[in-house]
C-alpha cells in the first residue's frame, strides 16, 4: 500500500503543486471562501468523487466510499480561509488580493487533502469503510467553523470514529512529521477590559477621574490574582493592546485594554470567567470607577487520542521512517480543530515545511511565509496512509 501511494502520489506532485500555488494566489477571508469552495468542489468531482456538498456556506464536505462503506468512518479535515496579511514574497503564485494571504498554510492543508482525496478514491477498492472528507472554514475567526459544522451534523451520517488533520510547522524542516499524544494545543479566549472615569483637561484636576492609573493598578494585581488562583495550572494571561485616546493635555473618559486567556484546564477555565469578572467589578466599584471586563469564549483546549495518535506515529514512521518522525512540544497556540477533538478521538499532527537553503524560514502569520514545495508530496501522502491504516 505504501509502494502504491507513493507511486500515484509522484505521479500527480506537479497538479498538487498547482493547486496549492491557485489557492495561494486566491486567498479568502473566513466564512466567505466561496470560490474556494467551488475549487475544491470542482477538483473532487474531476476525481469521480460524486456529490460534495457545502455546509457552514463555504464548507465542503465528501465521501469516499470503499467496500462494506458502512463498517467504519475516518474523516479528514483541512482548513480554507487566508489572513488579512498583505504578502511580501515575490512569487509567481503571490496573492492576488491586496492585503490578504495565504499565511498561515490553510492553502497548503487544502491542496494536501486533495491530493488524498485523489489517490484515496483510486485505492477505494482496496479497503474497507468510508473517508469522510471536510474542506472547513473559518478556522481563523470565532466561532471557529469546526463548531458550525458540528452543530450542522458534519460527524454524523455516517457517524465519524476518528479524525485526523495536519498542520504546516515552519520550525521543522521538510521531510519530517511531528506528533504529540494528549494535551497538545491550549484552550483560548478573547480578554475585553474597560474602565470608565470622566474626561477633562489635564490642569483641572478637581474635575477629572484619570481612567489610566485605575487600569495602571488594576493590570498587575489581575495578573497576581490568576497566578493565586491557578493551582499550579499551564495558563496564559496576558494583555497585548492598550488604548486611552487621550493627550498630553487631555485626560481620556475610558481606556481600554484586550488580551488572552489560555488554559489545557476546561473546569478551571470556566472558573476563572466568572471569578475574573467578579475581581474587575469589586475593584472597580472600590475606586468609585464604571467599566468591565468582557470574556469571548474561544476554542476548546486540543486533545490528541493517545491511542490514536500513537498508532498514527508508527504509521507515519512506517511509511517515512523512524528518523523522519519527531516528537514535538506542548504548545499555548489555538486551534479550532479542538472543536472535533472534544467529540470524538482525534489526531493532529505537524508537517514540516521549512528549507533555510531555499530562505523558507518564516513562521505562520508573517508576509514571508512560504514552504517548500516537497511538503505537498510528504502531506498528501501521509494523509492517505494514516486514513487508509486508521480504518482498519
Amino acid at each position: 500500500m505504501q509502494t502504491k501511494i507513493k507511486k500515484i502520489i509522484a505521479s500527480i506532485f506537479e497538479e498538487i503543486v498547482a493547486w496549492r500555488e491557485h489557492l495561494h494566489a486566491h486567498p479568502e477571508l473566513s466564512f466567505k471562501e466561496e470560490n474556494t469552495a467551488e475549487f475544491v468542489s470542482s477538483k473532487l468531482k474531476e476525481f469521480g468523487i460524486s456529490q460534495p456538498y457545502r455546509m457552514a456556506e463555504t464548507g465542503v464536505v465528501a465521501l469516499i466510499e470503499g467496500r462494506n462503506p458502512g463498517s467504519k468512518c475516518i474523516a479528514l479535515r483541512a482548513d480554507l480561509d487566508a489572513l488579512p496579511i498583505s504578502e511580501a514574497n515575490e512569487v509567481s503564485y503571490k496573492s492576488k488580493v491586496d492585503g490578504l494571504m495565504h499565511a498561515c498554510g490553510h492553502d497548503v492543508h487544502t491542496a494536501c487533502l486533495l491530493g488524498a482525496a485523489k489517490v484515496l478514491k483510486s485505492l477505494s477498492n482496496e479497503f474497507d469503510g468510508t473517508i469522510k472528507l471536510i474542506f472547513q472554514p473559518g478556522e481563523e475567526l470565532l466561532p471557529g467553523g469546526a463548531s458550525i459544522l458540528i452543530n450542522e451534523g458534519v460527524l454524523e451520517h455516517p457517524t465519524v470514529d476518528k479524525i485526523l488533520a495536519l498542520h504546516v510547522l515552519p520550525s521543522m524542516d521538510v521531510g519530517y512529521l511531528g506528533f504529540r499524544s494528549g494535551n497538545y494545543m491550549a484552550a483560548c479566549d478573547e480578554l475585553y477590559l474597560t474602565v470608565i472615569g470622566k474626561g477633562g483637561h489635564a490642569a483641572l484636576q478637581n474635575e477629572y477621574m484619570n481612567p489610566i492609573l485605575v487600569m495602571a493598578d488594576l493590570l498587575p494585581k489581575l495578573n497576581n490574582f490568576v497566578k493565586s488562583m491557578s493551582n499550579s495550572s499551564s495558563y496564559i494571561f496576558v494583555f497585548g493592546d492598550l488604548h486611552a485616546h487621550g493627550a498630553t493635555n487631555i485626560i481620556p473618559e475610558k481606556i481600554e485594554a484586550k488580551g488572552t486567556f489560555r488554559t489545557f484546564d476546561e473546569s478551571w477555565r470556566i472558573q476563572m470567567h466568572t471569578k475574573l469578572k467578579s475581581f474587575v467589578d469589586e475593584f472597580l466599584l472600590q475606586k468609585g470607577f464604571q467599566g468591565g471586563l468582557k470574556i469571548v469564549k474561544g476554542y476548546p483546549h486540543l486533545n490528541n487520542d493517545e491511542i490514536l495518535t500513537r498508532e498514527c506515529n508508527q504509521y507515519a514512521k512506517d511509511y517515512l521512517g523512524n528518523d523522519m518522525v519527531k516528537d514535538i512540544d506542548i504548545r499555548m497556540t489555538a486551534e479550532d480543530f479542538s472543536s472535533y477533538s472534544q467529540k470524538v478521538p482525534a489526531c493532529f499532527f505537524r508537517l514540516g515545511v521549512r528549507n533555510k537553503s531555499m530562505g523558507i524560514v518564516h513562521g505562520v502569520h508573517h508576509p514571508n511565509f512560504d514552504i517548500d514545495k516537497n511538503a505537498l508530496k510528504i502531506g498528501a501522502g501521509i494523509m492517505t496512509y494514516l486514513a487508509i491504516r486508521a480504518l482498519d
